[in-house]
């Protein structure tokens, strides 16, 4: 059922329509497993931790998630390259699961950090495998519009991971928010099994760069931590942020060389030469710098200065999410219909900006409905982009390094969430203790407040501190505009390349009119 492509690579497998449309059932419960958790667990932990204890390492439950998954994500893609999608992707179910379990069984803080940890190293699996799978059963032209359908998970995840985390915390126990993965996921992996068994198991002799997977994770880590740590919990110029610095160059420098010098590096580096691959690298990076950074921080608005219930505040986000969510979806339709998506990059990045850039604007009488119109651009931004550079990344490399390019196209998105998320975390912050120091009022007292506290104190001490977040949030949406702004730029750099079918073409079908012949895909 597989064969060889004439330049040695990999050719697509062979599915009908109605099987990718099975497939497509494995892979849709995956993407939102790996999605949802990175928000389900966020109500639980106030009780997680009055259970466990741990305070002082809070955040660890989550970045441990986030860091694993990131450093993980190019090499499960490389894996797949080498041994075949069927096979990583159900390996990172499995793995996925068992970190689940053992998450809900923990019985002290630091044994959640890690299973969270090893959780994570599934989910970056599940992420890459999914759309890798996805480039390799559909060609080109008919692949947006299904990994349309993919990246909608995104913001459905966003609105329903706090709902059901809130829900599950409320009326059943914590240790269910990791314990309701396991009937779902071991529905993706039956359905997974049976339906992906004619993927190709991968390049022949193929090695792992293990080397390469070292130094990948040596300096993301180092480069998380320092963004994450750097301003708040040590000094920019302390010794912990230095050294980390350094190690981030040393190991990034070391990296690039040993990839060089690989014969199956982990991440190829000749995929960058291409411009449209690298094009499309740039602006997943910006952005997820841009909406994962920005958008961390309206929550403060909506509580501490609109009034809104930990809940609403998610409910409240959902003009963004619902708008993104069809975009995705519908812009996926059109570009398989035309094959032209350069026109998705531009007027995503551009919208992006013009929401951020409304955001910029409130002041503490900004009603929720004023509010939830700036979503809407935001929204229909983020829907262009999300699947578009995804696309884009897969279509500029050679099939038989497809998943290497979806991994590098996810990291860089990723990575640029979790440098936003750090670097705008301190605009907040120093914009908010300026604020809150000129106006008479503790700074220090901002790291422990809570909305239900504020609610408690006098009129003129909400009002300060309103004023003060308010404050902050405008500052990290003006910052947020100006980079999403740059992706406007980069967008209008990228080359407009038809997608073609397998072969070149529109995909051929046999006579029978059931099982479609697949050739070789060549990349634009």
């Amino acid at each position: 059922m597989t064969a060889e492509a004439t330049d040695g690579s990999l050719s697509p497998a062979r599915l009908s329509p109605r099987q990718i449309m099975a497939a497509m059932v494995a892979l849709l419960i995956a993407m939102l497993l790996a999605m949802l958790d990175n928000t389900i667990v966020a109500p639980a932990l106030p009780t997680i931790v009055g259970d466990l204890g741990g305070l002082e390492h809070l955040s660890w439950v989550t970045t441990g998630y986030i860091l694993a998954s990131t450093a993980a994500t190019p090499i499960w893609g490389k894996l797949g390259d080498l041994y075949g999608r069927r096979r990583t992707f159900l390996a990172s179910i499995a793995l996925f699961l068992v970190g689940s379990a053992l998450c809900g069984m923990a019985q002290n803080f630091g044994e959640l950090v890690g299973f969270r940890a090893l959780q994570g190293l599934g989910a970056g699996g599940l992420m890459v495998g999914v759309l890798s799978v996805v480039a390799e059963i559909v060609p080109p032209r008919d692949r947006s519009k299904y990994q349309g359908v993919m990246m909608a998970a995104m913001p459905v995840a966003m609105i329903g991971g706090p709902l059901v985390g809130g829900f599950i915390t409320d009326n059943l126990s914590w240790r269910w928010a990791f314990y309701v993965n396991l009937p779902l996921g071991v529905i993706a992996l039956a359905v997974a099994w049976f339906t992906l068994r004619t993927l190709p198991k991968g390049a022949a002799g193929g090695r792992v760069d293990w080397w390469g997977a070292a130094l990948l994770t040596t300096w993301i880590t180092a480069l998380v931590l320092l963004t994450s740590w750097g301003g708040g919990q040590y000094a920019w110029l302390s010794a912990p942020i230095i050294g980390l610095a350094a190690l981030t160059v040393a190991a990034f420098a070391a990296f690039v060389l040993v990839e060089r010098r690989s014969a199956s590096p982990i991440m190829p580096l000749s995929v960058f030469g291409n411009r449209n691959f690298s094009l499309a690298g740039a602006l997943a990076f910006l952005s997820g710098f841009a909406m994962f950074g920005a958008v961390t921080f309206l929550p403060q608005f909506q509580q501490f200065v609109q009034g809104a219930s930990a809940t609403n505040s998610g409910l409240l986000l959902m003009p963004m999410m619902i708008a993104a969510m069809v975009v995705s979806i519908a812009g996926g339709t059109v570009i398989s219909r035309t094959g032209r998506y350069k026109t998705f990059l531009v007027a995503g990045a551009a919208l992006m900006a013009v929401g951020l850039g409304l955001f910029a604007t409130m002041d503490p009488s900004t009603s929720s409905l004023v509010s939830g119109l700036f979503m809407v651009p935001l929204g229909i931004g983020l829907g262009c982009l999300m699947q578009t550079t995804t696309l884009l990344a897969q279509s500029s490399a050679p099939l038989k390094d497809v998943g290497a390019a979806t991994g590098a196209s996810t990291f860089l998105r990723n990575m640029g969430g979790s440098i936003g998320v750090s670097v705008l975390g301190s605009v907040y912050a120093s914009a908010l203790t300026a604020k809150l120091g000129a106006g008479g009022g503790a700074g220090g007292s901002a790291q422990s407040m809570t909305p239900q506290a504020l609610r408690k104190l006098p009129a003129a001490v909400q009002h300060l501190f309103a004023s003060a977040v308010t404050h902050g949030v405008v500052e990290v949406f003006a910052v947020a505009a100006i980079v999403a702004a740059c992706g406007v730029v980069v967008g209008l750099l990228v080359k407009q390349v038809p997608l073609r079918g397998f072969g070149g073409g529109a995909t051929k079908v046999s006579s029978s009119g059931t099982e479609p012949r697949v050739e070789e895909e060549v990349a634009v």
